[in-house]
């Protein structure tokens, strides 16, 4: 399958779930970025794997909003409230089991919930409240400049706090974190202005890809720490 270079992660309110992510990774530290990207993205990484399965369908309609051209046909298992309750109820299991600590399972929730909350607010009524349940949608996305000025925004807010309240112990901490944010910054892009997708199966595979997002996250957060741990005198972002 052919995914055309400047549409390569075309499907949902990427900046906004990666934004959550960075800002909620203050709330425990002994979580690397890793888990509270991949809380906020966990819905979109399941509906990957329920679209390759065939559990849950989507459609290219260009035209659909002004934002995206996909028509997100059925998700009721990834993306329905009452599932987003479950997933997150699960996430804060195991952010309890990992840190043992009662802010690692509340964010861990949050983070996940915030995803149907972002989506809420910029779908069109396409999003189940239960599987075959009513379905909700503000319509953000009918808007291509609030969707761009929402997004970026609070993505550079998040990543400007993160960058800020951590230092790199090494030149890879530095490069890796700055390629992260320049990547995600640049797909995201693509995905308002590109065309669209080619097919069903050009989705898939970027959704899958999209697994590696948390290890990445997670790769140069572990060569980072927080700023009250670092020397005074450390320097790089």
């Amino acid at each position: 399958m052919r995914i055309s270079n400047s549409n390569l992660y075309y499907r949902d309110v990427f900046l906004g779930h990666h934004a959550a992510g960075l800002a909620l990774s203050r709330m425990e530290p002994k979580l690397s970025l890793g888990w509270w990207v991949g809380a906020a993205l966990w819905p979109d990484l399941l509906w990957a794997v329920f679209l390759y399965t065939g559990c849950e369908q989507v459609r290219v309609e260009p035209g659909a909003t002004a934002v995206t051209p996909l028509d997100f046909a059925r998700y009721p298992w990834s993306h329905s409230l009452l599932m987003m309750a479950v997933w997150a109820t699960l996430a804060a299991g195991a952010g309890w089991l990992v840190a043992r600590r009662k802010r690692a399972a509340v964010g861990l929730a949050v983070a996940v919930f915030s995803h149907w909350a972002l989506d809420a607010l910029s779908h069109r009524p396409d999003l189940p409240l239960w599987p075959r349940g009513p379905l909700v949608g503000l319509g953000l996305w009918n808007y291509r400049a609030a969707t761009v000025a929402l997004e970026a925004g609070l993505f550079l807010a998040a990543a400007a706090l993160y960058l800020r309240r951590t230092r790199a112990t090494g030149a890879v901490g530095g490069w890796a974190a700055w390629a992260y944010l320049g990547f995600v910054a640049l797909i995201a892009v693509g995905s308002w202005f590109g065309p669209p997708p080619p097919d069903r199966g050009a989705i898939v595979a970027t959704g899958l890809a999209a697994w590696l997002f948390p290890v990445w996250a997670g790769w140069f957060d572990e060569r980072r720490q927080p700023l009250a741990q670092t020397n005074s005198s450390s320097t790089g972002a």
